[in-house]
């Protein structure tokens, strides 16, 4: 299978690193001056210039912008679920972490911050950084993930959020690039899928014991489905719900994906459905059929081949055995 964007990721690291300003800015249009209209979740903003000082929050946000090579233009992160996507690494080295969760909206404003990237609407509640408004107020453009915030998200989707933060920062061929990388990938692994009329049975279990908080038309939904696979909980129009345990065993899911992050380890939820009365009577359960996935991997940013590849190969081993 070909690791076209892992490379690709790596690649441009290197060349923005290694180069000097006038490389970095060389996709830079002639109309760099121009004001750019941004309409998003409600709220448009207009882009005089490029951001120079800006911030991400949450980790696929922080990925989308280390890809998109504007570390330089970062004054802050926040908020990881899992270890940082690897070709990224050195990039994300060069970012202050202003906080292990999200930043106070003093912290932020110390940064002398010009723009707010947030891969979750949380993150502008007034509780946790501030609100969209409070930060337009002190002249802090902001941006949330649309494809996580929508209801069945696709591809094309997240795409467009990536290609709507090149655009923003005056990078559009970078954008197209980087989506077409992650498209090819894309493309790579479910020509490998096997033919099947009948996809596998799917239960995604985030967490819960008493009751299960569980995926529905979410970007995961979406990735199972490309995996050759059908959510059991994919007819609820939401991104998420809370089921019953019985609700999940009539289902009858044949694998089980484990979302991977947070304190509970993956490992400890692995052993809590193999010992739960009810969901260990579950085909999944009873063939050992566990996917372990990533919460970064799966949410809706520039690891989506590396998402889809996990499921697909957990989903069908069989057709990846000579990866």
């Amino acid at each position: 299978m070909k690791k076209t964007l892992w490379g690709a990721l790596a690649v441009t690291t290197l060349l923005l690193t290694g180069c000097g300003e006038t490389e970095k800015t060389a996709d830079q249009k002639p109309e760099a001056t121009a004001t750019i209209t941004i309409n998003n979740e409600g709220v448009t903003t207009h882009y005089e210039q490029a951001p120079e000082k800006a911030i991400a929050v949450n980790q696929h946000a922080t990925e989308v912008m280390l890809a998109l090579g504007l570390e330089d233009k970062m004054v802050g992160t926040a908020y990881l679920d899992n270890q940082i996507y690897k070709p990224l690494q050195k990039a994300y080295n060069q970012v202050p972490v202003l906080a292990k969760e999200y930043p106070t909206k003093e912290q932020v404003i110390a940064t002398e911050a010009d723009f707010v990237y947030a891969g979750w609407p949380s993150a502008f509640d007034a509780k946790a950084i501030a609100t969209r408004q409070e930060l337009a107020a002190l002249g802090i453009n902001t941006y949330i993930q649309s494809s996580s915030v929508k209801v069945a998200p696709t591809l094309d989707d997240v795409y467009r959020d990536i290609q709507q933060l090149a655009k923003i920062f005056r990078i559009d061929e970078r954008g197209d690039k980087l989506v077409a990388d992650i498209n090819d990938d894309v493309q790579d692994i479910t020509e490998e899928l096997p033919a099947t009329k009948k996809p596998l049975k799917v239960l995604i279990y985030d967490s819960g014991e008493k009751e299960i908080f569980t995926a529905t038309q979410n970007f995961m939904n979406t990735l199972v489905t490309l995996a050759g696979g059908t959510n059991v909980f994919g007819d609820i129009k939401d991104n998420w719900a809370t089921v019953s345990k019985e609700e999940a065993v009539d289902r009858q899911p044949e694998v089980i994906v484990i979302m991977d992050y947070g304190a509970t380890t993956a490992e400890e939820k692995m052993a809590f459905l193999k010992k739960d009365p009810a969901l260990s009577q579950t085909p999944a359960v009873q063939q050992q059929r566990f996917v372990i996935l990533p919460l970064s991997a799966a949410s809706e940013g520039v690891r989506v081949a590396e998402a889809l590849e996990i499921l697909a190969q957990g989903f069908y081993p069989e057709a990846f055995s000579n990866d």
